[in-house]
């Protein structure tokens, strides 16, 4: 049933488009089809299996599940998954890369259903990673645990930043300054953008209804990203190695509200 006007709740503070229950269980169902489809794409990862093959299975599970593979054709993006192996960060367009043994492969996705998105990632290993790309791996879904630890009402927005980059900056990793998460409900980006470096106490107050995309991009070398000439892709800017993990969460007055919990 469509909501009406006097069911919504009010727009929060800078812009932030406030969530209702009922919406963010809406968002929720959809994170629900992106968790699966991360599942499904999971047991497909192996030596020479292609990006380009990735790209139909998820486009092949997301729409007979009644959604929307929400990037394709997302401002001209040409697939339905981001596909990103070792340096490449995030954006990576599927193609003719086949997996090989030591690789981490980021897949990024985004599922519509009934109009809402849900926006998730992880980063995966294939075959025997090196120890540093476990460590890096680790330490990004520590990153993300900490930054979701922070969704709380009365907390601030670089109180997320703060948590994700002490984790990051612990281990010895850096957080790619460039690249940031962001608020997700009806579209794919909303207010606010969030850093994944900052300073506790500081930007916009989180508030119960926000929906917020949280993002670690984390790389085992400096800060930088080059961008390539497709317009999309973007590495590291010293070919170091990277890891990407997000989550779609919900403020909410009972804690934070994992919506797409892989």
């Amino acid at each position: 049933m469509k909501l009406g006007l006097a069911n919504r709740a009010a727009p929060g503070i800078d812009g932030i488009d406030l969530k209702t229950p009922e919406e963010i269980d809406g968002i929720a169902r959809a994170g629900a089809i992106a968790v699966d489809t991360l599942r499904v794409l999971e047991r497909e990862l192996r030596p020479g299996v292609t990006t380009a093959e990735l790209d139909a299975i998820d486009h092949r599970h997301i729409t007979s599940c009644d959604a929307t593979p929400t990037c394709n054709g997302y401002r001209g993006y040409p697939a339905s998954i981001c596909a990103s192996p070792n340096h490449l960060v995030v954006h990576g367009i599927p193609g003719t890369y086949a997996l090989r043994d030591g690789d981490l492969i980021t897949l990024d996705l985004a599922v519509t259903h009934d109009g809402w998105i849900a926006d998730t990632a992880r980063t995966f290993v294939v075959g025997s990673p090196s120890s540093q790309a476990r460590a890096l791996l680790a330490t990004t879904e520590a990153a993300l645990a900490a930054g979701v630890e922070r969704c709380l009402p009365g907390r601030h927005l670089g109180d997320i930043s703060h948590a994700v980059q002490q984790v990051a900056e612990a281990a010895g990793f850096t957080v790619l300054r460039e690249l940031r998460g962001h608020g997700v409900g009806r579209q794919l980006h909303e207010p606010p953008m969030i850093a994944n470096y900052g300073t506790p106490g500081t930007g916009p107050a989180l508030v119960s209804g926000m929906v917020l995309a949280l993002e670690p991009m984390i790389s085992a070398g400096g800060p930088w990203i080059r961008r390539s000439a497709d317009g999309w892709s973007v590495f590291s800017s010293d070919d170091a190695l990277t890891a990407h993990c997000e989550f779609t969460v919900a403020i909410t007055d009972g804690g934070p509200r994992v919506l797409a919990p892989w």
